[in-house]
């Protein structure tokens, strides 16, 4: 879907080079992303006419309704059966969309990545500052003990996985419908947006929350929506382009990756101490000297002593003098 504004001709173009200004004169980036990031690494979205909830889910129950608590407490088989051929996609590589928005954060533009997203694509694409806010089908743990597991243990379980030290349920670390989010990821969610002085907001159409709120917490009115259908944000954002979110932003973000510079940084903050550290030790040898400078000093005044002593020597004889006149008396 697109906006009348982009049938103009040139109004893509001008969208795409005002998002490059955005992004130029920013130093703290936050992308707030959904379903629609990994889309073009073969993963599914929700809500689209192709995705998870409008797709056949093989059983006599709706996606929607499968990926909830309840029915996972209540029918565990078939959330199993659903979730592995629906949830899981080990397969899955980072797509343009993550790589461009590791080469924002190695710039040190982008700040934080908040992904809704529970496929692990921003970590393999090298991202540092991911807050996943739904968790990950990577992490499971056993429901009795907490005993971790990989992907790889529950894909090649059958039915329900068990834990292999006390035999109770693993489940994956992912939010299901009905459950709270970790409240330390919502923290540093709203947090990282407090201090951004530019939100992208990319391939979710923002209908789930507490996500969906998250701009508001935005102090200025910098937001740029990168969707292809609408959200609920799109007139009041400054920027709203409809387009494929890996496009644009492979687009938009610089190629350039400044690897050399932290070394070359490392390397400066470690030349200087090296450089002090010959200066302090070019310093030791003068500080041995200053007392070798004392020492002769004291030798001046042994050497005044001695004179003291003959000036005592001579003052004898003269009370000697005195007290032989006394007897010559």
């Amino acid at each position: 879907m697109e906006t009348r504004l982009d049938r103009y001709e040139g109004a893509r173009e001008k969208k795409l080079e005002q998002l490059k200004q955005l992004i130029k004169e920013s130093k703290y980036i936050v992308f707030l992303g959904g379903a629609g990031v990994s889309t073009e690494s073969g993963i599914p979205d929700f809500r689209s006419g192709e995705g998870i909830f409008n797709q056949e889910s093989g059983l006599s129950y709706r996606p929607v309704d499968i990926i909830s608590h309840s029915f996972f407490e209540a029918h565990p088989e078939e959330f199993y059966d659903f979730y592995r051929r629906k949830l899981c996609y080990p397969k899955a590589r980072p797509n343009k969309a993550h790589r461009a928005l590791v080469r924002l954060e190695k710039q040190g533009k982008l700040k934080a990545t908040i992904t809704q997203n529970i496929d692990n694509l921003h970590q393999m694409a090298g991202s540092q500052t991911t807050i996943e806010l739904h968790g990950s089908v990577f992490r499971n743990y056993c429901t009795e003990c907490g005993e971790k597991y990989d992907l790889d243990f529950v894909l090649k379980s059958k039915g329900v996985p068990h834990c292999t030290k006390c035999g109770g349920i693993v489940r994956p670390d992912v939010v299901l419908y009905e459950e709270h989010l970790e409240h330390e990821n919502i923290d540093n969610a709203v947090k990282a947006i407090k201090k951004a002085d530019l939100l992208i907001i990319g391939g979710t159409s923002l209908t789930v929350y507490p996500a969906a709120t998250f701009a508001q917490f935005l102090k200025s009115d910098r937001v740029v929506i990168i969707n292809k259908s609408s959200t609920y944000l799109d007139l009041q954002a400054m920027l709203t382009i409809h387009d494929s979110i890996g496009t644009v932003l492979d687009t938009v973000i610089s190629k350039y990756i400044p690897k050399p510079k932290p070394e070359t940084k490392k390397t400066a903050s470690r030349k200087p101490a090296s450089k002090a550290a010959s200066k302090t030790s070019a310093k030791k040898p003068a500080e041995k000297k200053a007392p070798a400078k004392k020492a002769p000093a004291k030798k001046a005044s042994t050497a005044k002593k001695p004179a003291a002593k003959s000036t005592a020597s001579k003052k004898a004889p003269a009370k000697k003098a005195g007290s032989n006149s006394k007897k010559k008396d």
